[in-house]
């Protein structure tokens, strides 16, 4: 008779048949008479004692179901829809869908806490995200006298922007280093780096931006010192304001003037001393000083002027750029090293540079490096390349290291006989020095080392005379009579046991 498995609610679950093990859920429901019962039922047990710990979710949870997630080792439930934690905080990297109100989630990605209240979730904390901290703190600091006084702190990246305090106060030394760029505490709000020594002006650009309704003081100078056009009122320059010809000046013994001369000419004039110097910010908001006048010259600036007195170094400074270029400077000299140039002065004649060689113009190096001229005139002390060379008219063109003998159609024509006295050379390959090198002909090399044909086999130091085959050389046999020395090419520089034709090193 089969069993009919009835949920706590009363509803139906399953029907397990006789002799039949049932795998509707996680647990196997065994029917009547199923053979090998006890290890099923006892694993059943294990499970439900387990809450089927694991670190993945059992697949056929039902309502009410709980389960141990050994990954984050967090007891769950399963709500017939998803499985949810039943202490703790919901963990994840996104927002979770599914919580009930009074739930918490853990946002690993940010390390916040927050709670939801039904719609959507409220930050718990912390307030900074990340590693630093970025938010407003309740802090004690002791001032000078040891008081402890409450203050409320901006903290932005671990960094302290500006503290509001009720009561003004110095910083003690205990806790100064909790608080660089601060000293004296005002009440209301101060900023970073608006120390006592400044009278309240701030050394960086840590400002209030925005429209202040009054100041008790303008770029660190009190409102009462400031000339106003009407005396209690206040003043507003809605127009160009004028000056006359005769202009302002600055300075107790009114040393700098700015005014007008013969009706349109501007004039800027130091009265009183020998220099004016022009000052800027760079682009990092550091003072430059890219130039000054004196009497005599238009000069770089100074690089190191914290104290004018004693004024030094020189300022690096270009005139023009790369991309805002004067047009034309007209100078009697010129000192200096210029980067071009469009000519040289050679004794009151101006000389372009060439790459070929070009009558009246300065020799230069072409993309090759090679430098090009009809004459050189004056003393060589190395040479590149290794023979010295002569040309000939030959009655063909030959590849260099073919011997040559005097004869043919033309001067030359290559050997073919054994120890011909009518040798003229070898081809030469790159002579370092040529002579006669207007003549339409081949290159021969008359002294020095150069690649040469050969035939049959060859040792270092023999004798390398004209051979049989066309165009070669060929060793003398050791203990031959000495030939005749006309016929001798040189002397092979290679050990070469090859009996076919080929490229050695000779000197000849």
């Amino acid at each position: 008779m089969a069993y009919t498995i009835n949920k706590y609610d009363g509803t139906q679950l399953t029907v397990v048949e006789d002799g039949t093990l049932d795998q509707t859920t996680d647990l196997k429901l065994v029917g009547k008479n199923y053979a090998g019962y006890g290890e099923i039922q006892n694993e059943n047990f294990v499970f439900l004692l387990e809450n089927f710990a694991g670190g993945n979710a059992p697949p056929k949870a039902i309502n009410g179901q709980i389960w141990f997630d050994t990954t984050n080792s967090k007891l769950k439930f399963y709500d017939g829809t998803k499985w949810r934690t039943t202490g703790g905080a919901e963990v994840s990297g996104s927002t979770p869908a599914g919580l009930s109100e009074g739930d918490f989630w853990w946002d690993t990605n940010n390390e916040q806490l927050y709670a939801y209240n039904g719609t959507s979730f409220v930050l718990v904390g912390p307030q900074g995200v990340g590693e630093t901290v970025t938010q407003f703190q309740s802090a004690s600091v002791r001032d000078n006298t040891g008081t402890s006084r409450s203050i409320i702190k901006s903290v932005v990246n671990d960094e302290v922007i500006h503290i509001i305090s009720n009561a003004s106060f110095t910083i003690g030394t205990e806790d100064a280093s909790e608080y660089p760029g601060f000293d004296v505490i005002r009440k209301g709000v101060t900023l970073k780096n608006t120390i006592n020594s400044t009278g309240g002006v701030t050394s960086t650009d840590h400002y209030f931006w925005g429209t202040a309704s009054n100041t008790l003081k303008l770029n660190g100078i009190d409102a009462s010192n400031y000339v106003v056009s009407t005396p209690g009122s206040s003043t507003s320059f809605t127009t160009l304001t004028e000056f006359a010809d005769v202009g302002i000046a600055i300075g107790d013994s009114n040393d700098l003037e700015v005014k007008i001369v013969d009706d349109n000419k501007g004039l800027i004039a130091n009265t009183q001393g020998q220099q004016i110097y022009v000052q800027v910010q760079n682009p990092s908001a550091a003072q430059k000083m890219p130039l000054r006048i004196t009497s005599s010259a238009v000069l770089p600036g100074y690089s190191n002027f914290t104290s004018y007195a004693s004024a030094s170094g020189t300022e690096t400074v270009d005139i023009g750029a790369a991309s805002n270029r004067f047009n034309t400077m007209y100078a009697t000299n010129f000192n200096g090293t210029a980067s071009t140039s469009l000519t040289l002065d050679m004794s009151g004649n101006a000389r372009s540079g060439s790459t070929s060689a070009t009558s009246n113009t300065v020799a230069v190096r072409d993309s090759s490096g090679n430098l090009s001229a009809n004459l050189f005139q004056g003393t060589a002390t190395s040479a590149r390349y290794a023979d010295l060379a002569e040309k000939y008219r030959a009655d063909k063109d030959y590849e260099p290291g073919t011997v040559l003998v005097f004869g043919g159609e033309a001067e030359v024509t290559e050997c073919n006989s054994f120890c011909d006295a009518r040798l003229a050379g070898v081809v030469s390959t790159e002579p370092a020095h040529l002579m006669n090198s207007d003549i339409n002909g081949v290159a021969i090399a008359l002294k020095g080392r150069v690649p040469c044909k050969v035939e049959g086999p060859v040792k270092k130091g023999d004798i390398l005379v004209t051979g049989p085959v066309a165009g070669t050389a060929t060793a003398l046999a050791q203990g031959s009579a000495t030939p005749n020395a006309w016929c001798v090419v040189g002397k092979s520089l290679e050990d070469n046991d090859k009996s076919g034709v080929r490229l050695i090193e000779v000197a000849v």
